[in-house]
């Protein structure tokens, strides 16, 4: 059995009754990255000698007996646009296949405070612009599941991992559904923090107003305490809320009697694979059975959210990638004629066909003569949506529906067709518009793949999804299927 099936205070336990120790831990983790990694290429980068060095100085400190975190010795894996001091961070991308970064992002300084242990970089669609994994520039991560299948993305890598066991809990970036519709995919926890909770401080910028960092885990307990460690208020952040952190742990009461869930019909409509809202219905059902109540309602401007998402993620994309230019790091064009040659050799040769792509659109919605037109009418939408979950919220404590449409797609099937692919985040895609948190949790199989279920909360209210989400899960077992590897 793995020792990545244990519980988080089970291992804890473990670890601090002398039964384990954190070099086993990790060995686990890398004898587990070695037997699969060869067919499931969730990371791109693995720092198999630091992190061995790194167990060994947290088994010293296990010694002394002091009292340690919960998270402590776990060996975790990070998604590869989030720097890291001295470890490689490439976003997925030959522009900066070789950046080494100078310093650590605030939340893997957090983790590093909480002494878990850094495997390596997970692999991503190239600067977190893709819903499959298949625009990673070094190759695509596989499904645990069926390795024919995308693990989604663009965090495909670091729910893959969790699902094969190749680390303990991950680090994924949401923009527009990012962590939460891989861990719907890969059967594992997914959970996109309201934004700003969780500070944005070293995440490679691809959509500012819309990326967010948060925990891709086996359970919901788990997804728990990583996000106590990683959210809270952080000066370096301009976009980093000043709010009060409460207990998390607090919430997980398993008590969900009397609650009001407001499950959209947008949600359950056309599109919407039958067995997927097959498995979200008796998702409903279970709620009902331990005192939540449930009622139909409409989000109306659901229709319009991948068009104004699209729009306005291209434009931030447009404004935030021209910091790539080959003159400052990552890659530079050889014996170009002068500095716009410069420019457009290196943006060539580094950039993958989508990134170009998202940038040629938003450069467009941002241009003279249609910036009213697009990006400007993108915005107001955006509120419309935003206003739609505000008027719900003020009569249901959660909105509940699938993730994904689907199951994981065949990989190779939707790769010439951009359009179709944007469209598998159509569930995920007007939560991050608004802004509120998320949750993807898995509820079932249909012909034999994971289906995720996703549970809505107002804006700083993680407590009431994690609690909806944990109760959800203590009275099923879908959380303790595993891939047969």
């Amino acid at each position: 059995m793995s020792l990545f099936n244990n519980t988080l205070p089970e291992i804890h336990n473990k670890l601090h009754q002398k039964e384990i120790s954190v070099g086993d831990l990790v060995g686990h983790a890398l004898e587990t990255i070695g037997a699969h990694e060869d067919k499931i290429r969730a990371y791109i980068t693995v720092d198999e000698e630091q992190a061995r060095a790194s167990a060994r100085q947290l088994d010293d400190q296990l010694v002394s007996g002091e009292e340690r975190g919960l998270l402590f010795g776990l060996p975790v894996g990070i998604k590869d646009n989030i720097v890291t001091e001295g470890l490689r961070t490439t976003c997925g991308s030959q522009f900066l296949k070789n950046f080494n970064p100078v310093y650590d992002a605030t939340v893997v300084h957090k983790l590093r405070a909480a002494q878990t242990v850094t495997l390596g970089k997970m692999n991503m669609d190239e600067f977190a612009m893709g819903g499959s994994n298949e625009n990673s520039s070094f190759f695509p991560a596989r499904n645990p599941w069926d390795l024919e299948r995308v693990p989604g993305g663009s965090s495909g890598g670091s729910a893959a991992a969790v699902a094969a066991g190749e680390a303990y809990f991950t680090l994924g970036s949401d923009t527009g559904g990012s962590i939460r519709q891989p861990a719907s995919y890969c059967g594992v926890v997914g959970l996109k923090p309201t934004y700003g909770l969780v500070s944005r401080f070293g995440l490679v910028a691809f959509a500012s107003s819309l990326d967010q960092i948060g925990p891709i885990t086996k359970n919901v307990q788990d997804s728990a305490y990583v996000l106590q460690a990683i959210a809270g208020y952080d000066q370096k952040d301009s976009t980093s809320a000043k709010v009060d952190v409460p207990d998390y742990l607090n919430a997980l009461t398993g008590d969900v009697k009397g609650l009001r869930i407001a499950v959209p019909k947008e949600y359950l409509g056309e599109g919407v694979d039958p067995q997927v809202k097959e498995k979200v219905l008796d998702a409903l059902k279970t709620l009902e059975g331990l005192g939540a109540v449930w009622e139909e309602v409409s989000l109306p401007h659901t229709e319009y959210a991948v068009a104004t998402y699209y729009l306005l993620a291209s434009s931030e994309a447009s404004s935030n990638l021209a910091r790539f230019d080959g003159v400052r790091y990552g890659v530079r064009s050889d014996n170009p004629d002068n500095l716009l040659d410069l420019y457009h050799q290196s943006r060539t040769q580094g950039f993958g066909p989508e990134v170009k792509r998202r940038i040629m659109l938003g450069t467009y919605a941002l241009s003279s003569g249609y910036y009213d037109a697009y990006y400007l009418k993108a915005q107001k939408v955006r509120t419309l949506i935003k206003q739609d979950f505000d008027r719900v919220f003020e009569q249901y404590d959660v909105i509940i529906g699938p993730t994904a449409p689907t199951t994981a797609f065949k990989i190779g099937s939707q790769v010439d067709d951009p359009l179709t692919m944007y469209l598998n985040d159509i569930l995920t895609i007007p939560v991050s518009l608004a802004g509120v948190p998320a949750i993807s949790i898995p509820c079932g199989l249909a012909d034999g793949l994971p289906v995720g279920l996703q549970i809505i909360g107002k804006a700083f209210d993680e407590s009431s999804v994690l609690r909806v989400a944990h109760a959800f899960e203590q009275n099923t077992e879908f959380h303790k299927q595993r891939p047969q590897m």
